[in-house]
């Protein structure tokens, strides 16, 4: 049985044509999307567009979404952007998402942006019931600590928190 339904192939190629004219409202729609595969590809190409305005609609996802792998990525993308306005969401979702995997992510992520709220929130998920949340925890306040102290080389400090 093929993962990739003929339903999925022909939206992958209305997002393709979609993206190249950088429809934002319309991946924005598509975070909503029945199928879990579609909602991920479009919280990625939200944060490829790039734009402190698509903090937003990804939080959202990182908040509600009901799968899990979505969040995760959510978190993930949330890093990547490295916008303060992300710090507020992705300490919410280490602390109190229900899922380990998502923790993880969103402790990862705030070690990748990196800021006293960041350390606040990564501090407290040293106390998660979850080991890899802990060791993600110590990883990215470890991170916060390299860039504040020693990194000249803001890429390495971002390639190194995650």
């Amino acid at each position: 049985m093929s993962v990739v339904t003929d339903e999925r192939m022909q939206l992958f190629a209305e997002m393709e044509l979609r993206y190249e004219k950088r429809d934002t409202p319309y991946f924005v729609g598509l975070l909503t999307h029945d199928d879990y595969v579609i909602r991920t590809r479009a919280t990625c190409i939200l944060v490829d567009f790039g734009g402190e305005d698509k903090v937003k609609s990804i939080a959202g996802v990182l908040k509600d979404d009901s799968n899990e792998l979505v969040r995760h990525e959510a978190a993930f993308s949330l890093g990547q952007m490295g916008y303060s306005s992300c710090v507020g969401p992705l300490a919410d979702a280490t602390l109190n998402d229900l899922s380990m995997f998502v923790r993880h992510e969103a402790a990862i992520a705030l070690g990748v942006i990196g800021s006293d709220e960041s350390r606040i929130a990564l501090e407290s998920a040293l106390k998660d019931t979850e080991v890899p949340v802990v060791e993600s925890a110590v990883v990215a306040l470890s991170n916060i600590e390299f860039m504040k102290t020693l990194s000249k080389n803001p890429k390495f400090a971002k390639l190194t928190g995650g």
